[in-house]
This record gives C-alpha cells, structure tokens and sequence, in this order.
C-alpha cells in the first residue's frame, strides 16, 4: 500500500505542477498544495483498499461488481472538486480530476497485485 502512496503522489506532484504553471492563480489553490493532495491521496488508497478486500470477501463475483464499482466511485469522488470552481477555476479542478483518476489506477494495479481477485 505504501508503494501505491508513494507513486501516486509523485504522479499528483507533477499533476499539481503542471496545473500550477498554467492556472490564472497558482499559489492560491488549496488543494494543489503537497500537503493536501498527499494526505488526500493516503486516505484514497486505504479507503479503497478497505473496500476492496470487503467486496474479495463478500462477493460471489467480485471482478464483476469491482469492474463498475470503481468507475463509480471515482467519478462520484468527483462531486467535491466541481464546488472547487470560484477557487481553483478550470486548471485547477480539471486537474483535481485527472488526480483522482491517476490515483485509482495505481491504486488498482496494486490492489490486483496485493490483493488479486479470485476468478468465478
């Protein structure tokens, strides 16, 4: 888990950079500060992780249901970051949103390592 927490906030790192150098008002968003992003992103992955191994336990098909469940939380994780608009503008919430997607995909791809699903 430490390794999905680890990369994914090195690839938020140059998400928050990169949206930093072309927003109207880089310094004062929030969200795109190390601090909040990292935190964020630890309590994401072990969310999900806790998630993950409930549906390995509890579902009879779990690659199924994790195939549409994890699309719909991260877009429903979306949902704050769209509020964030009169602080962040466009850069700064399409980039909360690329993060989101980036961390689940790393997330993932441990997950499946870490925790593999078992096929029915």
């Amino acid at each position: 888990m430490l390794a999905a927490i680890v990369t994914a906030s090195a690839v938020n790192a140059v998400v928050a950079l990169l949206a930093r150098a072309l927003a109207d008002k880089p310094d004062h968003f929030g969200p795109l500060n190390p601090g909040s992003y990292i935190f964020l992103t630890a309590v994401g992955i072990v969310a999900g992780a806790v998630g993950w191994g409930v549906v390995r336990r509890v579902s009879k098909d779990s690659q199924a249901l994790l195939r549409r469940l994890v699309p719909t939380v991260v877009v429903v994780s979306f949902v704050p970051d769209f509020f964030l608009f009169g602080e962040g503008g466009p850069v700064g919430v399409a980039a909360l949103l690329v993060m989101h997607v980036l961390v689940a995909l790393i997330a993932v791809t441990v997950y499946r390592k870490v925790m593999p699903l078992t096929p029915e």
